[in-house]
This record gives structure tokens, C-alpha cells and sequence, in this order.
């Protein structure tokens, strides 16, 4: 799955590293120098998750433009999309359903909008072009997947929760055919608006 075709809107954004500042076992936060978003990555043998905020201007430009209208755009906008990359540089295979992680918020647990989810919340919406579900279908990273050494993916992941909300991720991987399960705490959806930072 190296190489899966994926519409992937790309936000250019140099990163300051926040003194390497360790929030969990392998967790390093950065913030955009210009744009004032952050980027969270976890790290462990190898593998890797980036999550990059997404402002909600960002996503609903980005779904209108494929077709979506106005109320369904701005749902889709204040749903919490990270852009996100999985990569796995270690030695042992991995594996992973994104239906099996954890949205941890004020003490309540909820799942991740998959692919899966938006197939059913948007299935009796006549005036939503085919085209249009298409485009955020392969936008959004794959549910399953299965990566060898070497193998990476990229598409959005989105987490149901308002803009600027904090929540952790739990995550649940099988490395190796080991499971492996850790938690990326205080991550945040992005603003409806941020003020970049002074040059």
C-alpha cells in the first residue's frame, strides 16, 4: 500500500521544534512558524504518526471545491481534520484499524470519523454529488491497513469535535504481531481562526 492514489491537499508550513518538548513515550510537538499550527508526531521502532491541524476554512474550501454544498461543507469543516501521514522505517510489519482507536474527550470516549462513517451519514443525501464522495472518500486515510517495512500512507483523519477542542488519541497498533496500544495526549483541533505568529 505504498503508493495508494489519494487526493491529499498539502499546507505549506515550516515547523519550529518546541525544544524536542516530550509529551508522551515518543510524542513531540511543533508549531508552524508562519501559520501557527501545530503538528504532533509519535515515534516508536521505527513507525511514525504525524497529525498536522487543519483549520476549518482549510477543509471546507477543499470539500466545496470538490463538489459539496454549503451546510454539508461546513459540517465536514467542524468535524477536526488533520492532515496525517503513517510510516513505518522500522523492521517488522504493521498493522492497524483506525475503527479500533479511541477519542478521548472531557472524560467521555468516542471513535474516529473513518471512511466507513461518512459512506453512511451522507447515503440518503441525494444533493451530494457521486464526484463529491468519491474525492473525500479517497481523501480520508484507508481504515485498515497493512504496511512492510519501507511503506508509508497520507490522506486526513478526522476526530467529531468541535473546532479548538482537546482531546487524547489512543491508539492500537500490531507490530511485528505484537499488539501495541499508547496514547497521543493533548492534541487539539484546530481554531476556527489562529493568529499567526509575529515575524
Amino acid at each position: 500500500m505504498r503508493h495508494e492514489s489519494m487526493i491529499y491537499m498539502r499546507v505549506p508550513f515550516l515547523v519550529l521544534l518546541l525544544s524536542s518538548a516530550v509529551l508522551h513515550a515518543g510524542v513531540t510537538v511543533e508549531v508552524g512558524k508562519n501559520t501557527g499550527l501545530r503538528t504532533w508526531q509519535w515515534t516508536h521502532e521505527g513507525v511514525s504518526l504525524r497529525l498536522v491541524q487543519r483549520l476549518p476554512d482549510q477543509t471546507r474550501a477543499y470539500v466545496m471545491g470538490k463538489g459539496f454544498p454549503r451546510d454539508v461543507a461546513d459540517e465536514l469543516a467542524t468535524s477536526c481534520f488533520f492532515g496525517s501521514m503513517f510510516r513505518n522505517d522500522g523492521r517488522l510489519p504493521l498493522d492497524f484499524d483506525l475503527g479500533e482507536w479511541k477519542v478521548v474527550h472531557e472524560g467521555g470516549t468516542g471513535r474516529m470519523k473513518v471512511r466507513e462513517y461518512w459512506k453512511e451519514a451522507f447515503a440518503d443525501r441525494k444533493e451530494i454529488p457521486k464526484s463529491a464522495r468519491i474525492a473525500l472518500n479517497w481523501s480520508l486515510m484507508p481504515t485498515v491497513q497493512h504496511f512492510e517495512p519501507g511503506d508509508y500512507n497520507w490522506g486526513m483523519t478526522v476526530y467529531g469535535l468541535p473546532p479548538g477542542e482537546h482531546f487524547d488519541l489512543h491508539l492500537k497498533i500490531v507490530l511485528g504481531g505484537n499488539p501495541l496500544e499508547t496514547v497521543i495526549p493533548g492534541l487539539q483541533c484546530a481554531p476556527e481562526t489562529l493568529e499567526k505568529p509575529a515575524s
